[in-house]
């Protein structure tokens, strides 16, 4: 008996039924990435999807972006329809599209359309990396250019949301075409005096970096997010130095003068009104 009460019990881990795993809703908590704390996704969501704990921003959907920037109820879609086609035959390409097109609910990578803003009316436009991670292929460059011929049409300010991990390599030459054919349309809406916001997401890379996101009168970044062309590695690999660990962050590029403010997403609408009052009073006198 004195035997059993010292007698070194073994622990076994609990493991829970299938019917209790069935009771637990998906999707009700949510690991943050950077610091593990674990979330509430409704607490979560009312905090425009940026953790409590560390700051970290989590990836927006473009609806959630467009409804936390817009007064309510204003906003107009514009070219709705517009889906990508399989120009160059790419093996899986049209199969990818279809599920990407089913688990986003868009018809591809951006949104684009008009709202008002602190009661400024603007044209907006919003990248959804769950779509081919954002990547630019004809449609998204064909949206973009749009969007800008009616911000010159309208002489309303263009603010654009970039999310991308650059062209999409299933379009080939159209895509990095597209480079080219938005920039030209912003040099035209440079032209006319019409004011273009860039604000750069977690991730902005590759062609998509190298082209629009760039080239805005006010450059705009949110807390880390990931900015560059080339990846870390093969930078690394063709200078042969070492890279500091912030390197291609928000917080770097702006310490090094590539952008105009980093701008925590709990701050980001009101930030875009003053820059909008700003350039009202400006075109007003």
């Amino acid at each position: 008996m004195l035997r059993d009460l010292f007698r070194k019990q073994k622990k076994y881990a609990t493991i829970p039924s299938e019917q209790v795993k069935k009771e637990i809703p998906e999707g009700i908590m949510q690991k943050c990435p950077k610091c593990r704390t674990i979330l509430i996704t409704k607490e979560l969501e009312k905090n425009l999807k940026v953790c409590k704990a560390c700051g970290y921003h989590f990836p927006m959907t473009a609806w959630e972006r467009i409804e936390s920037l817009v007064d309510s109820g204003c906003f107009i879609e514009y070219d709705a329809d517009l889906q990508s086609a399989d120009p160059l035959e790419f093996p899986g390409y049209q199969g990818k599209l279809k599920k990407d097109m089913e688990k986003s609910n868009l018809n591809e990578a951006i949104v684009t359309g008009e709202g008002n803003m602190g009661g400024y009316p603007v044209v907006l436009g919003v990248m959804d990396s769950r779509f081919r991670m954002g990547s630019m292929g004809s449609v998204v460059g064909e949206k973009i250019a749009r969007a800008a011929e009616r911000a010159i049409l309208k002489k309303y300010p263009f603010i654009l949301f970039c999310a991308s991990g650059g062209a999409r390599m299933q379009e080939g030459i159209l895509s990095l075409m597209q480079m080219a054919k938005t920039s030209a349309a912003l040099e035209k809406l440079h032209r006319n005096h019409v004011l273009f916001v860039s604000v750069l997401t977690h991730p902005t890379t590759g062609g998509v970096s190298a082209s629009f996101a760039s080239l805005g009168d006010i450059n705009i970044a949110e807390p880390g997010a990931l900015i560059g062309f080339a990846g870390r590695r093969v930078i690394e690999q063709t200078v042969r130095q070492k890279l500091p660990d912030d390197f291609q962050t928000a917080e770097f590029l702006l310490k090094h003068g590539q952008l105009d403010q980093v701008v925590p997403r709990s701050d980001m609408r009101e930030t875009l009104i003053r820059i909008l009052d700003f350039h009202a009073d400006r075109r007003e006198a």
